[in-house]
């Protein structure tokens, strides 16, 4: 499945909603990318979501051993030219590099023949809803009232209350402070992927992106003195000092695990392998970057891995296509 480059991320923390009935059975991509729009409002010409944000390359080099699962040339025991995207989660400008949000990072590989592959990573294990339906409705929830500028606390309590699939994120960004720089955070694939070998046998994976130099975090003081950005200007200042890498770890999944949500914890005894590792040798500002105008489309992918029926990652792509259309255009 392959589709054109395009923007944003959705917003990973889903923490809302009303006293009133707002759920619907479906929702299209252009009334959840309106919605981002109405709870952040609209920098023309601007990824929707995840909008703060940095280009960073270097090159990923896969271990042959994962042939044994995939297909994907991503594990050709070759060096793969990689261009990405760390990102803060929410649309507005003024989202501090402290908040309690999920970071995003996004590669796209350059493989033989023109192909990519993208991942699109957050870097909290479990997504904060289910169903674009739910994702939804946490936006409207989220909304800030135009008499207050804030969420009305009724609606973030019904939110709550009746969307238990929005629990696990909030409790892990609860216990979890936020990272000292985009070089100390691990990052998830949150939804679940087949990959699928040479035999055309299935397996169903999960992976994570493992620092070399470790996770670390804002202690509680740290949190309340930290600058307001410095996320951007790090990454950039440590590979420009050295090169920054992360181990792909690859978590297989059993018959029975959980494919379709992603708000549903893996058992922690999965087997995980060891996958690759990316090296990352520079960063750059978003605007005029390498990045800047790639649709990080997690269902761009090639030979060997492909999506599961998971409701939140299909409808991803849609959601990607418009607000990339709207950004290319000056929307």
């Amino acid at each position: 499945m392959k589709f054109k480059k395009k923007a944003a991320c959705f917003i990973g923390a889903a923490l809302l909603a009303p006293t009133f009935s707002y759920a619907q059975e479906s929702v299209t991509p252009d009334q959840v990318v309106g919605a981002i729009e109405n709870q952040f409002g609209v920098n023309p010409g601007q990824r929707r979501n995840h909008i703060n944000g940095v280009c960073v390359a270097g090159s990923f080099v896969g271990n042959k051993s994962v042939q044994a699962y995939t297909t994907s040339p991503l594990f050709s025991g070759k060096a793969i030219p990689v261009i990405g995207r760390f990102s803060l989660a929410g649309g507005s400008l003024k989202i501090p590099d402290t908040a309690r949000n999920p970071r995003g990072m996004a590669l796209e590989f350059e493989l033989p023949n023109q192909n990519r592959q993208h991942f699109t990573m957050l870097n909290v294990p479990v997504f904060g809803a289910a169903t674009p339906s739910s994702f939804y409705d946490g936006v409207i929830a989220n909304t800030p009232d135009p008499a207050t500028g804030k969420p009305d606390p009724e609606k973030v309590a019904h939110y709550k209350a009746t969307h238990p699939d929005a629990q696990a994120l909030g409790e892990y960004l609860a216990k979890n402070n936020p990272v000292v720089s985009y070089a100390n955070s691990d990052f998830y694939s949150v939804h679940t992927f087949r990959f699928i070998n040479k035999n055309q046998q299935t397996t169903l994976v999960k992976w994570r992106f493992v620092p070399e130099d470790g996770v670390k975090r804002l202690s509680d003081e740290e949190l309340k003195t930290a600058p307001t950005r410095f996320l951007d200007q790090d990454i950039m200042s440590k590979t420009q000092a050295g090169l920054v890498r992360w181990q792909m770890m690859l978590v297989i999944g059993e018959p029975g695990d959980e494919q379709t949500n992603p708000t549903i914890y893996w058992p922690a005894n999965r087997k995980e392998i060891k996958a690759g590792v990316l090296t990352l040798s520079s960063a750059s500002p978003q605007q005029g970057g390498a990045c800047e105008k790639i649709n990080f489309d997690p269902l761009v992918m090639t030979q060997g891995i492909a999506p599961t029926n998971d409701p939140v990652l299909l409808f991803r792509s849609p959601a990607y296509a418009d607000s990339y259309a709207k950004r290319m255009t000056g929307q």
